[in-house]
């Protein structure tokens, strides 16, 4: 059953079900989940603020941002020894084409002080495209699915929290790839 457009984003477990990522409510728009991010200058205000943000981009409509969770960095040495980050996925309805979505989310991220110093670095904001219907994208500048999306627990559980009949196009359903997350430390926050 598909979100009812009328409403409100919602955050709790009540909230109606969303489709999987390869059907939307209009031909028109096109349903993308994006996953929110952040380790630095209070984290979990910034993720906060950055749904508000999302809500706002033109020719974007939010309909669900999950619970705020906190997981510890993954990946290399070099992000290991950070500090948490706190992670979020949101659900759009978007216009906007994948190209021009992204352009929108590194706008984002630059309001919130996001710089590029280094591979992996610490960060404000970190906004990533994960899916956009069920469409693959493969270009330098932009790959959908997110290639990473599926080992992450960061990614997954709260995804799977919005909308847990999500499929990864090339790699099934979101759900299958909870087990391969499961070692990784993720905690959901309170309310």
């Amino acid at each position: 059953m598909g979100a009812d457009p009328a409403q409100p984003a919602e955050r709790s477990a009540e909230a109606k079900q969303l489709p999987a990522a390869s059907r939307t409510d209009s031909t028109d728009e096109h349903l993308a989940y994006v996953a929110l991010g952040a380790n630095l200058a209070d984290p979990l205000a910034q993720v906060r603020a950055a749904g508000r943000a999302l809500a706002d981009v033109p020719e974007c409509r939010l309909l669900r941002l999950s619970s705020l969770y906190r997981s510890a960095p993954v990946g290399n040495r070099s992000i290991r020894g950070q500090a948490d980050f706190i992670n979020a996925v949101a659900a759009l309805h978007t216009r906007l084409t994948p190209p021009q979505l992204l352009d929108a989310l590194f706008a984002i991220e630059r309001l919130f002080g996001r710089r590029r110093e280094y591979h992996h670095a610490p960060r404000t904001l970190d906004l990533d495209l994960l899916l956009y219907d069920d469409q693959t994208v493969d270009s330098q500048r932009l790959r959908v699915p997110h290639p990473r999306m599926h080992l992450r627990a960061f990614v997954i559980a709260p995804l799977l929290e919005i909308a847990p009949q999500t499929l990864i196009p090339g790699r099934g359903s979101a759900a299958a790839w909870l087990p391969a997350v499961s070692m990784q430390g993720i905690a959901r926050l309170a309310d």
